[in-house]
């Protein structure tokens, strides 16, 4: 169904879906890792624990390929399931909107942000299988992009669920913080979470998206301010932002300023400066 009527042309370009080359090559090399994981393990026993996980112990003894094959391990064909389908069903739209560089880097910083977040709030003997902190940081960044859209997924893969986005992104972020405080064992996957979460917030929002943070706003704040009292002249600023400080002194004492006034004060003398 075309949405204008009218009838195309032959100088009409056909739209073409971009192909999803980093999304399929993730896939691809998760389930290629899984299985030589199977196998490594079947040859020898607590391979996987001891070589291919990260840990605080295995980073001090410079075990630095860790922090490569613990973002591909899983701890089980349930949890690769898992993390292969949220994965696919988010991934299509958010390659297609962020493009394939920013995609990879954003997969690839969830996977580092969740083993450096299992590094310093879990135990030092704790490994993590960090596979999913990549597919937690596309799981945040399509919240951040897409809050509102709701998702139908499978609960189970046999109940459907209807839910938001932003809920979605809720949920993984609770889950994360529960699971970081009752489970703290020997080997575990969920530490990641948090961390690829907050990955994928930041990257969408450096790359412009979801509402401005406190810290944006902040900063957004302080450059009009300072934009503000560049276009006064002296005259103008002394009577729109000294006059009351003045006031404020005669009244109360020097100590009675916040640290905002006091700066007001400096500016003061550097317009003054400019004026001579």
């Amino acid at each position: 169904m075309r949405l204008s009527g009218r009838k195309s042309s032959s100088f009409t370009r056909r739209w073409t879906q971009r192909p999803r080359v980093v999304l399929l090559t993730l896939i691809g090399v998760n389930v290629a890792a899984f299985i030589a994981q199977l196998f490594l393990e079947s040859f020898q026993k607590g391979f996987v624990h001891d070589f291919l996980g990260i840990s605080e112990a295995g980073v001090q003894d410079a075990s630095v390929w860790e922090f490569v094959t613990a973002a591909f391990v899983h701890s089980g064909p349930w949890h690769l399931v898992c993390n292969m389908f949220v994965l696919y069903l988010l991934g299509r739209d958010v390659e297609s909107i962020l493009g394939q560089r920013h995609f990879f880097l954003l997969y690839i910083a969830g996977a580092l942000a969740g083993e450096l977040t299992h590094l310093f709030l879990m135990p030092s003997t704790s490994v993590l299988l960090a596979a999913s902190g990549g597919v937690a940081a596309v799981l945040m960044a399509y919240a951040t992009i897409l809050p509102e859209l709701e998702i139908t997924m499978l609960l189970f893969f046999v109940l459907p669920v209807r839910l938001k986005a932003k809920h979605l992104a809720y949920g993984a972020v609770g889950l994360g913080l529960f699971l970081l405080v009752v489970d703290r064992s020997e080997m575990v996957i969920h530490s990641a979470y948090l961390g690829g979460c907050a990955a994928g917030w930041v990257y969408a929002h450096l790359l412009g998206f979801g509402r401005p943070s406190v810290v944006q706003r902040t900063l957004h704040q302080r450059k009009v301010t300072a934009e503000r009292f560049r276009q006064m002249d002296a005259e103008q600023f002394i009577a729109a932002e000294v006059d009351p400080l003045l006031e404020k002194i005669s009244r109360a004492g020097m100590r009675s300023l916040s640290r905002t006034e006091r700066r007001t004060l400096a500016r003061a003398r550097e317009k003054l400066a400019e004026k001579v």
